[in-house]
């Protein structure tokens, strides 16, 4: 199939495009991109991460100057329309200002089991109820950086895939295997029938440091991050099999949940 001409846009209303309108509305954006069975991959080296990933574009949106740049993406995607538009026509669908080359809406992919995830991990990170989507991302840059084996995220968790999630996060939600637990924190028990030893990080008074949890060793390893405002929930760290804490110093009690994971991921490497 030969790749039909870009179409340019003259209007940011024009219904051709409504996937991307409007992208910094989050609650809109949360509930259409999910309903519809799409998320947007945000800047050529994403959508390229995405792509590389076996991912499906349905469309492609960028100013003009980009078509070169994205000529080999777009030519191998021929059904997938590419519309182009000034960067001032573009600020006005999307609302913010595309620096970062292009857009892509592309087609959600029916999530794998856990037991698929896990099969082959001797280490995963649980993220439990994490809402802030720039963490998530950060959290899933750190796992692919560091090395760890696959992700899981809680039923209330804040979406991977979604844009500020996966810009965030360079891509690498398309690098390292992930999917949804369907309970929590009964999914731990299954974790467990899998040789998995849970360490949840938490402050309490009977938790380990970071440095004995590495030192065990342990065959295969769930590290579980909480929530950024309360962190764990009581059952969860009451289910754990150990509690993990990272030794502060100046006072302070405790870093941000995408620090910690880091520190805990590499800790633990």
């Amino acid at each position: 199939m030969t790749r039909p001409a870009p179409i340019e846009l003259t209007d940011a209303a024009d219904p051709r495009v409504v996937e991307y309108t409007g992208l910094t509305d989050v609650a809109l954006r949360t509930r259409y991109e999910t309903g519809a069975g799409l998320y947007m991959a945000e800047s050529s080296n994403v959508i390229r991460r995405a792509v590389a990933a076996g991912h499906v574009p349905r469309s492609f949106l960028m100013a003009p100057r980009w078509l070169p740049q994205m000529a080999e993406v777009t030519e191998a995607f021929p059904e997938a329309p590419v519309f182009v538009a000034p960067e001032s026509l573009l600020e006005g669908v999307t609302g913010f200002h595309l620096h970062r080359g292009a857009l892509a809406a592309m087609n959600r992919r029916a999530l794998p089991s856990v037991a698929e995830v896990v099969a082959r991990a001797r280490r995963v990170a649980v993220i439990e109820d994490v809402v802030d989507h720039t963490n998530v991302g950060a959290i899933f840059r750190s796992a692919a950086g560091i090395g760890v084996d696959a992700v899981l995220v809680t039923p209330r968790c804040a979406d991977p895939l979604y844009r500020r999630s996966v810009r965030v996060s360079m891509g690498t939600v398309f690098q390292v295997p992930w999917t949804r637990l369907a309970d929590w924190p009964a999914g731990i028990e299954q974790l467990r029938e899998a040789g998995f030893t849970t360490a949840s990080l938490a402050l309490t008074d009977d938790a380990v440091t970071l440095d004995e949890l590495a030192a065990a060793r342990y065959e295969r390893l769930a590290l579980v991050l909480g929530s950024e405002g309360h962190g764990l929930t009581a059952a969860t760290i009451e289910a754990s099999d150990v509690v993990v804490r990272i030794p502060m110093a100046g006072g302070v009690d405790s870093l941000n949940v995408a620090a910690a994971s880091a520190v805990a991921f590499w800790a633990t490497r």
